[in-house]
């Protein structure tokens, strides 16, 4: 299958193309600068130059593909405004690759979420938030998976709060660039509460699963760890730093900081069940002993 990805030279994205590579697939992947080209060619990609703001590119890649796979996202957090912006610029990407599919029966798999189930694990079956500072993104994604009514088998893979590699990636990677900059190793309020986790190299895996075999309509959860304390997250990032462990205001992780204080474990028993999806990988605690001082 030939299969253009957004976001290809990411986290994410380098490992979902990696395995998209290793099991008989060809990649078409957006890059937006030089960089990316580069990054994408010596994967085995073709690069098709581009961002997600570019919707007649986007168009023009749907038009070269069997399946798309959407991974692209601004990754601006230092502002209200400015993740209200990458929500609305990644919102009409997702609706445009949508339209160019309709009809035509191609997979369009999307990354997503996992959802905050109050006072319990969320499962496949929970809806995504569609309120909140990235409320928008649920919308966008709920409109994809609408889509199976239109003839294009789009599905959502859900991502827990941190995707990791090497100890770097998501929130607890957030947790590392701040402990970096203020010398703390913080987390918000008891640190009781709970983040899942995946190694990208075993998300990589679910997305060509998803991609391959996943019915039109539905969403997995590429979720390993169901929920690691983020205390105890900030306490192996505190100890590999060589910078003391402490509670810090919520104020600190500034427009992240509701999600951050936020329990929100989350289960993948359906995913492994119904598509057979099995992580590998490091776990997270064990991972992030690859912080380097």
């Amino acid at each position: 299958m030939r299969v253009f990805v957004t976001g290809g030279t990411g986290l994410i994205g380098s490992a979902v193309v990696a395995e998209l590579l290793g099991n008989g697939h060809t990649v078409l992947a957006l890059a937006r600068s030089d960089a990316s080209v580069l990054v994408a060619e010596a994967a085995g990609a073709e690069p098709l130059r581009g961002g997600l703001a570019d919707l007649d590119i986007l168009r023009a890649g749907v038009a070269q593909a069997d399946g798309v796979i959407h991974l692209a996202f601004a990754n601006d957090f230092s502002s209200p405004d400015a993740l209200a912006k990458a929500v609305v610029e990644e919102s009409a990407a997702l609706a445009t690759l949508g339209e160019e599919l309709v009809g035509s029966d191609r997979p369009f798999v999307t990354v997503s979420g996992t959802p905050y189930a109050p006072g319990r694990v969320s499962t496949e079956a929970d809806p995504l938030p569609t309120d909140g500072p990235v409320g928008g993104r649920g919308r966008a994604v709920t409109a994809v998976l609408g889509l199976a009514a239109r003839g294009v088998r789009s599905t959502a893979v859900r991502m827990p709060r941190t995707v990791h590699n090497q100890g770097t990636g998501g929130f607890a990677g957030l947790l590392t660039g701040i402990a970096r900059q203020t010398g703390v190793s913080g987390y918000p309020g008891d640190g009781a509460q709970r983040w899942p986790a995946v190694h990208a190299l075993d998300a990589a895996v679910l997305f060509r699963l998803a991609l391959e075999q996943a019915p039109a309509g539905t969403s997995w959860h590429a979720v390993a760890d169901e929920g690691d304390k983020v205390r105890d997250i900030a306490a192996v990032i505190g100890r590999r730093l060589g910078l003391p462990v402490e509670s810090v205001p919520s104020e600190t992780y500034g427009p992240l900081g509701p999600i951050f204080a936020t329990d929100q474990p989350s289960s993948s028993t359906h995913t492994r069940q119904a598509l057979d999806w099995e992580p590998k990988h490091p776990r997270l605690l064990e991972d992030l002993e690859n912080i380097q001082p």
